[in-house]
Formats: C-alpha cells, structure tokens, sequence
C-alpha cells in the first residue's frame, strides 16, 4: 500500500530492544529493505520518551513517515506486582509523546506493540482482537495492561478525529537474540535460557519457578520482525492485530524447558518450585484475523528458535542483557 507514496522513512522506537534488533536484522541483513525505505533505530539512550521535549526532539530530527512504536517500560511477573504505579505512569507517558508527536509531525502511519497479557483476565479462550477491553486485566500487571491498552483508544480517537491509520499488533510471549535474560525479572524463556546456562556451567540442579503447567504460544522474534513489515506495509486496519503461532502450538513452560535443556546439552537434574507463582495458567489466542491475510505464513519451528536463542546467548554471554 505504500510503494506509491514515495520515500519511506522509518522510525523504531525501542529500537535496541528485542523486536528493535530483530526488525533491524530482518532489514538489513536479509535484505527486506525496499527501495526508498530508510530505517532508523532509536534506542532509549538518545532519546527519553518519557519526556515529551526530547520525544518531540527525536521526531524534529529524523521526521519519520512512518513508526513502529516498541519502546515500553516492561518487566516479568514479580517486578510488575512490586511496581503497577510505575509500569502504568510511565508506559502512559511514552505512549502519548510517540503518538502525539507522531500526529503533530505528519507521520502517515504507527504501529504500536501491544501484549496478550492486557486481555481480560476472566475470559472465555481463545481470546481475539475484539476482547481487550471487555473485563479487568489479571492483577499482577494491571497498570502495564491498562496503559496499553489506552494505545488501542488512542488509535480510535486518531482515526475518528483525523482519519489517521494508527494501528497496534498483539504478539504472544516473545524470545530471541537481544532479549533481557534477567533471571529475576525478565519473562519466562529468557529466564530459563539464563538459568540452565548457568546450572549447566556451575554444574548444579536447574530450578524452575511454578509448576511448568502454565500454557504459552511463544513466537521467535524474527517471525515477529517479519509480521511487523508486512503490517507496515500491507494491514490498513486501525483495529489490532494478534501475531502468533495458532492455538494448536501452545506449548507448556514443561514443553519450553525440555528445549532449552536439550539446545544446550544440560544432563542435571531439573526442579519445579511449585511455591512460586505460575502467572496466567493460560492466555490462548486467536491467529485466525492473521491467517486470513497470510495463510501461507511459515513460523520457525519452536525447537529451532530455541537453539538459535540459546546459541546466541551463550556466544554473546559477557555483554547480553541479564
């Protein structure tokens, strides 16, 4: 749909980030720059979004056509119970300066990035586009879930008042090079990946939080690159869109821990610490909005992905995220 408008000039937000890197790999690397695209990765160390000047700053500078908004301030389970005010105030502040200042600055088009876990928590399942708003998100992450999903309203109200075609994605868990790897604080894939790294090394028992029954449909993050272009690029819809595999790929944490353990050759033994939370027993979502505009879209398969991941991670230890 854009090829006619002319130069593209790309602005990620969140651009180091884990989807940041893999957009920036899907580009550069293999190729999917088209002519007259120009990209550029905004990290958060040039600019605070949280700061309406240096966000406008930001825009004045580069003056993007077009934006894929991933910058957020994120963190796992535990860190999202200890600090909902935060998670809430500031993902509020960065959504509006990226939209704002994309609206005043004459940006064709953004995409945001929203998440499964802003869904209701009382839900019938699979959930789909048209549910984000019909009941409380679980508690743990209620100020990150609200805060996103005001991007969802926000991109109405644009629509609705100016006609503009903002739109926001839902993937499912996401993991890949890049990722945050923090143990402590970090999702649940990352997490592992660190942690069986290091009973592997330390030679000792792989401690896994909660029972590893909690269901998940993870996407590899370069999938997700590749579904971000086609949405730039293709998807005309204000109305969200969820990225990821279909229900019939919905994997256990168990299913997640025998991958990991197996991409990195661990032979100790693996403890489940049911004292520790599980999170959402489940959150299955619907592909179906996605598989009608691309059925022919081929998912790496999960095992791979993990390997990749885990190969990564231990190739590039000393300076990943943890």
């Amino acid at each position: 749909m854009d090829g006619s408008v002319g130069p593209m000039r790309v602005l990620v937000t969140g651009g180091s980030g884990l989807v940041g890197r893999a957009i920036e790999r899907v580009v550069k690397k293999e190729g999917e720059e088209r002519e007259g695209e120009e990209w550029i990765f905004l990290s958060s160390k040039e600019a605070n979004l949280m700061s309406a000047e240096e966000t406008r700053a930001a825009f004045e500078k580069h003056r993007p056509t077009h934006v894929i908004h991933l910058a957020a301030m994120v963190g796992g389970l535990f860190r999202n119970m200890r600090q909902n005010l935060d998670f809430w105030r500031n993902n509020v502040f960065i959504n509006d300066n990226v939209l704002q200042a994309a609206h005043e600055f004459g940006v064709v088009k953004v995409v945001s990035c929203l998440s499964t876990c802003i869904f209701p928590d009382k839900t019938t399942y699979p959930i789909d586009e048209t549910m984000i708003h019909n009941g409380p998100p679980h508690e743990s992450n209620f100020g990150y879930a609200f805060a996103k999903r005001m991007i969802d309203v926000q991109n109405r109200a644009y629509f609705q008042q100016y006609g503009l075609r903002y739109t926001a994605v839902i993937p499912t868990n996401v993991f890949g090079p890049h990722d945050n790897f923090n143990i402590e604080d970090g999702h649940v894939l990352p997490g592992l990946i660190h942690k069986t790294y290091l009973a592997k090394k330390e030679g000792k028992p792989l401690q896994v939080w909660g029972s590893g029954r909690a269901l998940r449909q993870f996407i590899y993050s370069l999938d997700l690159a590749r579904l971000f272009l086609w949405v730039l690029r293709e998807y005309d819809e204000v109305e969200p869109i969820i990225l990821s595999v279909g229900e019939e790929d919905e994997l256990t944490v168990k299913d997640a821990v025998d991958a990991v353990v197996e991409a990195f050759g661990f032979e100790g033994e693996v403890i489940y610490d049911t004292s520790k939370s599980d999170g959402q027993i489940k959150k299955t979502a619907n592909n179906a909005k996605l598989r009608k505009y691309l059925p022919d879209f081929k998912f790496t398969p999960f095992k791979q992905a993990v390997k990749e991941t885990c190969d990564w991670f231990a190739a590039n230890y000393d300076t990943a995220r943890k």
